[in-house]
């Protein structure tokens, strides 16, 4: 009798069709048989274990089923690049981390480190950079106002111009070489 399983073993020639004979054996056989330790079928067993009715997610967890997720390395800039570039906490520099998202919505990017959360990715904003103790510098006083109205004046010109009317034949290109 040994030797047919092994005949039958021989002849099994991809891992689907054992997958598919594993399966089954699984299904009729181990799940339905008085396991020795427990006295229970493991279908049963298994069955039991499972709460009546099923909970429900919250919806904060069910949000977060659907987040993605990218690993980055801070860098020295503490910046990190999802499509864009984002602002970490500058402790974290040179740390791998984990940024969390809606793929729909990158405005709020969340950063785990460790599995832990440490705050959130901020867009980067490139501006002039200078130093802290330097003195800044004071925008020229804005010119006097000449109190002429210069769109009042374009608008004026305007209606002057177009009152008038367009003339035609001197759109035209007769030939003559005019122009």
């Amino acid at each position: 009798m040994k030797n047919s399983y092994a005949d039958r073993a021989a002849r099994i020639e991809h891992l689907p069709e054992l997958n598919r004979l594993f399966t089954a054996w699984l299904e009729t056989v181990y799940h339905r048989t008085v396991h020795s330790e427990t006295g229970q079928p493991p279908i049963e067993r298994w069955l039991g274990s499972i709460p009546k009715p099923l909970p429900l997610p919250s919806p904060a967890d069910l949000r977060e089923a659907f987040l993605w997720s990218e690993y980055r390395t801070v860098t020295k800039t503490a910046t990190v690049s999802l499509h864009d570039s984002y602002e970490a906490d500058p402790m974290l520099t040179g740390t791998r981390v984990e940024l969390v998202f809606d793929p729909f919505d990158l405005t709020e990017i969340e950063v785990r480190a460790a599995g832990k959360p440490t705050g959130k990715a901020v867009p980067h904003r490139l501006g002039r950079h200078t130093h802290p103790k330097a003195s800044p510098e004071i925008p020229p006083h804005p010119a006097a106002p000449t109190w002429i109205d210069y769109l009042k004046v374009l608008d004026a010109t305007h209606q002057a111009n177009t009152a008038k009317g367009i003339n035609y034949s001197s759109l035209m290109d007769d030939g003559r070489g005019q122009g």
